[in-house]
């Protein structure tokens, strides 16, 4: 039962994200990049001191490296694609986004020596081409803004990743505080190196920011984290990809692009690479059982 409460919390991460990418494009109206994550992450940082404030009294010196270690590749995550954001659409930005779905297991693979499973391996191409399809436009050129948004994925894999080695040891409130922390204290320093102080955003721009701070990261990381413990990183990665079918789908609620062919059968991609995720090919004569 924990485990299916873990992919749904995931799942509710995804629709969660997916209106991320529009509120980001909004922020980016009237706001920096740096602007625009120094306010989210210090939102959530103050959001997750009010939550855990008894936990964090107590933080030991693993607990601190591990959130260091979580906050800068979630930092390094959102400034490359905010920054991509601006190079690039917000549909191509979240296909390559998506495509931490494929590094994940591979990180696994290199610093642990973690097995690959072949349902994950299956699941995580069909994730990668659904979003391809989902979100690509007839040009396959590699711009600017699509090089910094692979990084990005790079990143964000990287954070999936930890967050499942981190989170059955380390405190889910402690490890969130430090993370957003860290983010906000590193955001901080790209906004003095970038010399962007004029602040001075519309109405829109702010309730956008305002989303991102609380919702699209206060409340999806405290999520993603308890979510974690029941659901490993690989099978994590391939739900979260969702994240790209719900970012379509704000795009054409919200900013009114049309429907395709291609968004409805990209999603239904994405949406088949979960269920995949979830089959277990177990020998039982010549039947596969799923469970």
């Amino acid at each position: 039962m924990k485990k299916y409460l873990g992919i749904l919390g995931l799942l509710t991460v995804t629709v969660i994200w997916g209106g991320g990418f529009v509120a980001s494009d909004m922020a980016l109206e009237t706001l920096s990049p740096f602007q625009i994550m120094v306010i989210r992450f210090l939102i959530a940082a103050v959001l997750m001191t009010l939550l855990g404030v008894k936990q964090i009294r107590t933080i030991s010196r693993e607990e601190a490296r591990c959130g260091i270690w979580l906050g800068s590749a979630l930092f390094g995550g959102f400034a490359l694609q905010i920054i991509a954001l601006q190079y690039t659409t917000p549909s191509k930005n979240a296909f390559l986004t998506a495509t931490n779905v494929v590094l994940v297991p591979f990180i696994a693979l290199v610093i642990y020596r973690k097995k690959i499973e072949v349902r994950s391996l299956i699941g995580a191409g069909m994730a990668l081409v659904g979003a391809g399809v989902l979100s690509l436009k007839d040009d396959f050129s590699i711009g600017l803004g699509d090089g910094l948004t692979l990084l990005c994925a790079v990143c964000f894999a990287l954070q999936i990743f930890l967050t499942g080695e981190y989170v059955g040891r380390i405190r889910p409130a402690v490890l969130n505080f430090l993370q957003m922390t860290t983010a906000c204290v590193l955001s901080a320093a790209g906004l003095l190196l970038s010399g962007d102080y004029t602040f001075a955003p519309s109405a829109r721009s702010f309730l956008a920011v305002l989303y991102l701070g609380v919702v699209s990261t206060t409340i999806t990381y405290l999520l993603q984290t308890v979510s974690q413990k029941y659901v490993d990183e690989t099978k994590s990665a391939i739900i979260l990809s969702m994240e790209a079918v719900f970012g379509t789908f704000f795009s054409v609620v919200l900013l009114h692009e049309s429907v395709t062919v291609r968004m409805l059968a990209g999603s239904a991609l994405i949406l088949a690479a979960v269920l995949v995720s979830e089959i277990s090919f177990k020998k039982a004569g010549k039947k596969e059982v799923i469970r």
